[in-house]
């Protein structure tokens, strides 16, 4: 019963927060002029995760939007075109290449949107001739850093440090805040739109990416405390029937001994009382016999 109770009070508070999540995510801003927030975004600190696609979490800090990129780290939103699936970010530290030098997508749902081409970035310990421009952002007083060709031969006061596959080899006419960094997503089964709701992405199936959020979690719970609800509820059935039962069985041997105590008692004064009348009519008798022997006397 007390089951049954907890189950009536806390299952009515689950399907209210599950009915909750599916309610339309409006757009968010994190100042004037920063970019929209809407599907597949969202503002991890401001609203529900079904307001978002897995790995599309944007944070407001300082009037600034930003995104946390794994094996890199924050980087700043500069926009966001839903229309052309871009994403402009750049790097608060002013230096892009390196970002590049960092940067694993793999390990987030968004790719390069440029051409990517494979370059090679050099650590020199002395600088090399003029026709190479070192990048300033990554190089320091002893040392020197370039982006060159995979197939450049290599100085012996130079060696290797990483060769990736970025969108452009360092150019002072490319400037960090002009340029930006750009990268595109691509989700699979889903209109990205200001209304998405928490029964389109359970409807995904071709996503390249899959949340498990927290609405799919709830429903899950509730379907379990539904269940075992259920299952406590019959099994207090089935005992109150048997308890009833039970009582309605020594219930029916308490009737049948008083039952058998009253005609045992009845039959004992229905005995007493026959023999009662037979004595009367045997002292009758008699008394009828001693009158006639008085008279033949007589």
């Amino acid at each position: 019963m007390h089951s049954f109770i907890f189950f009536i009070l806390f299952f009515p508070s689950i399907f209210l927060e599950t009915e909750a999540s599916s309610e339309i995510c409006e757009t968010k801003k994190c100042a004037v002029g920063a970019p929209e927030i809407r599907f597949p975004f969202r503002v991890k600190s401001q609203q529900p995760q079904h307001c978002g696609h897995c790995g599309f979490d944007l944070d407001c800090s300082n009037n600034r939007t930003t995104i946390h990129i794994p094996s890199y780290g924050d980087l700043v939103v500069k926009s966001i075109s839903y229309d052309s699936k871009i994403l402009e970010l750049l790097d608060p530290k002013n230096c892009v290449h390196g970002v590049f030098l960092n940067l694993n997508l793999s390990l987030t749902p968004l790719q390069y949107y440029y051409v990517m081409k494979e370059y090679s970035y050099l650590n020199c310990s002395v600088r090399l001739p003029r026709s190479f421009t070192e990048v300033p952002c990554l190089s320091g007083s002893s040392y020197h850093v370039y982006t060159v060709e995979p197939t450049f031969a290599v100085p012996n006061s130079c060696r290797v440090v990483k060769t990736v596959p970025i969108p452009f080899e360092y150019s002072p006419y490319l400037a960090d805040n002009s340029f930006g960094l750009g990268l595109t997503w691509n989700i699979l089964g889903h209109e990205d739109s200001h209304e998405a709701k928490v029964g389109s992405l359970q409807t995904e199936t071709e996503q390249e990416t899959d949340c498990f959020t927290m609405a799919h979690v709830k429903v899950c719970v509730a379907i379990l405390i539904f269940v075992a609800a259920a299952v406590i509820i019959r099994v207090n059935m089935n005992q109150s029937i048997k308890r009833h039962n039970q009582k309605q069985v020594e219930n029916q041997i308490q009737v049948e001994e008083l039952l058998g105590e009253y005609k045992a008692n009845k039959t004992g004064r229905y005995h007493e009382a026959d023999l009662k009348q037979s004595n009367s009519q045997c002292e009758t008798v008699m008394d009828i016999k001693i009158m006639k022997t008085q008279k033949v006397q007589v």
